[in-house]
């Protein structure tokens, strides 16, 4: 890593959500609020297991991991899963693997930050475009091009023709295409992973509702499969989070129970939200479509309004995301979908009627 880049970046303020309050109410986090059952015992049982060294194939998991995202025009073979501690250490491997000092990476905006970040921790340079625009932007200009589909924290998501299209643009040209599919478990829409060069992070952040357990995954084919293998950490996934990871990815009920209760309650934040004047809720534009994200996104009108919707919220022990962070947002929140009584919560500490 370029070190003259992690001194410029080492004071950076690098924020997700999420409050560590146990009393707060916690809406600035997309983390599903329930887990698979089992869950539990499965990282009891791990336990033995973690008196030794795990396997360094990680056959369980990664034969999960290649069902999970399986399906689509691409099968999947588990050799092409390369487990990770969490979605970002995917994308750290897959930037670290592509792009040079003096590279240029075509990134979104708004968008998840760590992408720049990345693309600067390796000496690169990164490009910034709006993420609606970005499928139109010519890949032979760039060592790797990024999306986040659904992106966050618009939550709209990319019509899959027009993603695979650019896929094929980025294969032809030579550049690497990245995808996040931190979300993609809460839609029906088919993952890209084992599309010819693709790179695929996932994790069990945030469909799983496990954060701390860091577990996740990167999926690639040929060469750049075997750069980010090489690049990887050996035992990179302890044993609780690589027994308790295949145990989740193979919750095909919870999963399917999860997107149509996100779906369902999604629909009527968006309802209650687009009935008060005070809130715009975002509406996506082509190539994307309308958001298939556990969250939404707000805009509160002006930045001091945020400040007060903030504060309403705070008062009645509720957390909601600061959207402020986000490059080109500077009057917007970002709400997590959760259960219903707990919308209940929130839609009253706004004054927000159904």
């Amino acid at each position: 890593m370029d070190r003259e880049a992690v001194a410029r970046l080492a004071g950076d303020d690098v924020t997700h959500g999420s409050s560590d309050d146990p009393d707060v109410l916690d809406f600035s986090a997309n983390v599903n609020p329930e887990i698979p059952a089992g869950a539990a015992d499965a990282y009891a049982d791990a336990l033995d297991g973690a008196r030794s060294y795990p396997p360094e194939d990680y056959p369980d998991f990664r034969a999960a991991a290649a069902e999970y995202v399986g399906g689509g025009p691409q099968s999947v073979d588990a050799a092409d899963v390369i487990p990770t501690a969490g979605g970002l250490a995917a994308i750290r491997l897959a930037v670290a693997v592509t792009v040079d000092p003096g590279d240029r990476a075509l990134v979104p905006a708004p968008s998840f930050g760590e992408y720049a970040r990345e693309v600067k921790l390796q000496g690169g340079e990164p490009v910034v475009v709006s993420h609606e625009a970005i499928l139109g932007r010519d890949p032979s200009e760039f060592a790797l091009a990024v999306v986040c589909n659904p992106n966050n924290p618009t939550g709209d998501a990319y019509a899959e023709d027009a993603l695979r299209a650019f896929a094929e643009r980025c294969r032809a040209a030579g550049t690497p295409l990245l995808v996040d599919e931190a979300f993609l478990g809460f839609t029906d829409r088919q993952s890209l992973a084992g599309t010819e060069g693709v790179v695929v992070a996932r994790s069990l952040t945030k469909l799983f509702g496990l954060p701390g357990l860091r577990a996740g995954f990167a999926v690639a084919t040929g060469d750049l499969r075997d750069r980010i293998e090489t690049a990887s950490l050996t035992w990179g996934l302890g044993w609780p989070a690589a027994a308790v990871g295949a145990h989740c990815l193979a919750a095909d009920e919870f999963a399917a129970a999860t997107r149509e209760r996100v779906a369902s309650e999604r629909e009527r934040l968006r309802a209650a939200f687009d009935a008060d004047d005070r809130f715009e809720v975002f509406q996506s534009a082509a190539p994307l479509e309308r958001s298939t994200a556990p969250f939404l996104l707000l805009d509160c009108g002006t930045f001091e309004q945020v400040d007060e919707v903030l504060r309403s919220a705070r008062e009645a022990g509720i957390a909601i995301r600061d959207a402020r962070s986000f490059r080109g947002l500077d009057s917007h929140v970002r709400v997590a979908v959760r259960l219903p009584d707990e919308h209940d919560r929130l839609l009253e500490s706004l004054d927000v009627r159904e």
